[in-house]
């Protein structure tokens, strides 16, 4: 058949012309309407760049270390690790007021007895805090503190205030203090106060890892293209002296994610070379693993923010939620019920399993921790 090339050229044109003008004019009409959208799609063309080149930790290099040792430990336990074979080092950053927190947390998902019962695992759980930022209850708090950690003896202190704005302080602390007091623990987690960890399927998943001998290991809930916050009213602003660059480097919420522990090394010697006072520690820890080359993995089921929905079939894989309190201790006894685990299994439970987690995790409006694709893997 006889096709006319001048008029196929023509429709060619034509159409690159209209999607042209179509995409223009979106462009404009979301730049006015939703300029948050614009914003983040333009980052989406500086994604690989940023990931690809080492220049944009330029701005943030320093000729003086980051020594962590210039803040002083309060508190220390330097003996966790030693003469163990531990699997897993979880550092739960956390607040010096917030000890209901952390003593839901002993009695649930890190209580290390049950692990090492249940799970037959050995794991270290170690709470991560500088000082209250209170001047005047100061010294009060401090007591507090070293009476919990006589009773339980799993916090480590340094003496930088605890707040937003050194958090990065808290996550040089937890890089150092792994580096140099449990290098051989295989696999090294970061972890809020307020986030639930499905340790059965945690240990699992690590445990699999470690068959394999897995290297490079940087997985959590991985966040790609994020742009900077520019708008002077957040606590998350961030200028552009202090970092000039549309999108940052991928990297994992700061909720929860975990490392192996070449990666820990890796990171710990970059976090030496760059200026720590970029606070937000979950970005400046994608400054480090930048540096040295180690890129993110997503899991499906690692939250970045928002709790999972309440449902068996969501436990039976998940393995972080974020944002849990005062139902830690219902998410816990959900997952250890025996009658839970019971109802994927078989043919006719995972087929009915992946038809609640499509209708769970893919609804239209969809504000829950895990993303539609985690209905499907």
């Amino acid at each position: 058949m006889y096709v006319n090339s001048r008029r196929v050229r023509k429709y060619q044109f034509v159409h690159i012309f209209a999607t042209c003008f179509v995409l223009c004019f979106m462009f404009f009409w979301v730049e006015i309407d939703n300029p948050s959208f614009v914003h983040y799609m333009k980052s989406l063309s500086y994604k690989y760049l940023i990931n690809s080149y080492a220049f944009v930790n330029d701005n943030l290099t320093t000729s003086r270390c980051n020594r962590v040792a210039r803040h002083r430990y309060l508190i220390n336990h330097e003996e966790k690790c030693q003469g163990q074979d531990v699997l897993l080092l979880i550092f739960v950053k956390t607040s010096p007021e917030n000890y209901h927190r952390r003593d839901a947390i002993r009695q649930t998902w890190g209580n290390e007895d049950y692990v090492h019962h249940y799970l037959n695992a050995n794991i270290k759980i170690l709470f991560v805090l500088g000082q209250s930022r209170n001047f005047s209850l100061r010294s009060q708090m401090q007591m507090r503190l070293e009476k919990e950690d006589e009773r339980h003896g799993d916090l480590i202190q340094q003496d930088f205030l605890d707040t937003f704005y050194n958090l990065t302080y808290k996550l040089l602390l937890q890089f150092s203090w792994a580096n140099k007091f449990c290098p051989h623990a295989k696999f090294v987690m970061s972890a809020d106060d307020d986030i639930f960890i499905h340790m059965p399927n945690l240990i699992a998943y690590l445990r699999k890892l470690a068959q394999i001998g897995a290297q490079d290991v940087w997985v959590g809930h991985v966040h790609r293209a994020a742009p900077p916050m520019r708008n002077k009213k957040s606590k998350y602003y961030v200028s552009y002296k202090m970092y000039p660059w549309p999108v940052y480097p991928d990297y994992t919420a700061g909720a929860a994610y975990v490392l192996s522990r070449d990666v820990v090394a890796k990171v710990y010697g970059a976090s030496q070379t760059l200026n720590s006072s970029f606070y937000i520690d979950d970005v400046f820890m994608g400054f480090c693993a930048n540096k040295v080359g180690i890129v993110p993995q997503n899991h499906p089921f690692f939250s970045g923010g928002g709790k999972a929905p309440y449902h068996p079939c969501i436990y039976d894989k998940m393995i972080t939620s974020h944002g849990h309190v005062e139902d830690l201790q219902y998410f816990w006894q959900q997952i250890t019920d025996l009658k839970m685990k019971n109802i994927s299994s078989g043919v006719w439970g995972s087929i009915y399993c992946r038809i609640v987690n499509i209708m769970l995790l893919c609804r239209l409006y969809n504000h829950d921790t895990y993303l539609c694709s985690a209905a499907f893997s």
